[in-house]
């Protein structure tokens, strides 16, 4: 089981580095891309082995100099990170905010709905995404309360663009018309993963998440998965859907973050 859970954990950070650079450094992997610097899943720190003082102390001066002119520092932490890491950010006033890791290891439940699921490939298709993706993140601004941010949004596209391939993104149709995405990955070390599934709100309970559910799975298998990995959030509903199709959740990965000023003068070190 231990073992499941690492791979889970290995495979969710290496989708979030698809399309980013990539380096270790000071106790820890560093995520990075300038070319998106407000997005936080393109630019931050996880696998943190740092334990002592003096790492953490050299990790977060690393972070600064490595993330210089960016507005976020985010550090992603799992069981395996020390405590003293997360009492180090929380002291200096990183927020948590917590990730729900859950796993496919048998076979989903129930039968889709017969619903045409097609291949994000060509312009055309890309574009139906990219006004499915916007007003998924419009949504979701209006449920945190948050302002729009609309060009975050775009880099937010431009960040799983970059992804595919080896991402498979996928859209679903009604009556011919694109209504959802969701996005398949081989992943790691035969652990696959299933990720940002999202339906156009007029067309929800008509079974297009399921379908793409059943789809995408199938898919990461065909190329080599055989457990499968879907990341939520904890406090939203669809958790309840995943558990309900064979999904059972794992562990925890937290991500601590704060705001802070671009000119930031980092630390040498």
């Amino acid at each position: 089981m231990v073992d499941l859970v690492r791979k889970s954990l290995d495979v969710s950070l290496a989708f979030l580095a698809l399309g980013n650079e990539v380096f270790e450094a000071e106790c820890a992997t560093f995520v990075r891309n300038p070319s998106v610097p407000a997005i936080r899943d393109s630019n931050h720190v996880a696998r943190i082995t740092a334990e002592a003082p003096e790492e953490i102390d050299r990790l977060l001066a690393r972070a600064d100099r490595e993330y210089a002119g960016l507005r976020h520092r985010r550090f992603d932490l799992d069981f395996t990170t020390s405590p003293a890491v997360e009492a180090r950010l929380a002291y200096e006033g990183y927020r948590p905010n917590d990730a729900l890791v859950m796993v496919l290891d048998g076979e989903l439940n129930g039968k889709p709905k017969p619903h045409a699921i097609r291949l994000v490939d060509g312009e055309a298709a890309w574009a139906a995404y990219a006004d499915l993706h916007a007003l998924d993140w419009k949504e979701s601004n209006e449920r945190k309360g948050q302002p729009e941010g609309a060009e975050i949004g775009r880099a937010m596209f431009r960040a799983w663009r970059a992804k595919s391939p080896p991402v498979r993104l996928w859209l679903a149709y009604f009556d011919d018309e694109p209504r959802a995405y969701f996005a398949s990955w081989e992943g790691t070390d035969g652990v696959g993963q299933v990720e940002d599934l999202f339906t156009h709100p007029d067309f929800r309970h008509r079974g297009l998440a399921t379908a793409l559910i059943h789809h995408c799975v199938a898919d990461s298998r065909a190329h080599g998965a055989g457990p499968v990995v879907i990341v939520c959030d904890p406090d939203d509903t669809p958790k309840e859907m995943y558990v309900a199709l064979g999904f059972r959740p794992v562990t925890i990965k937290r991500e601590y973050w704060k705001n802070v000023d671009p000119n930031h003068q980092p630390v040498e070190n």
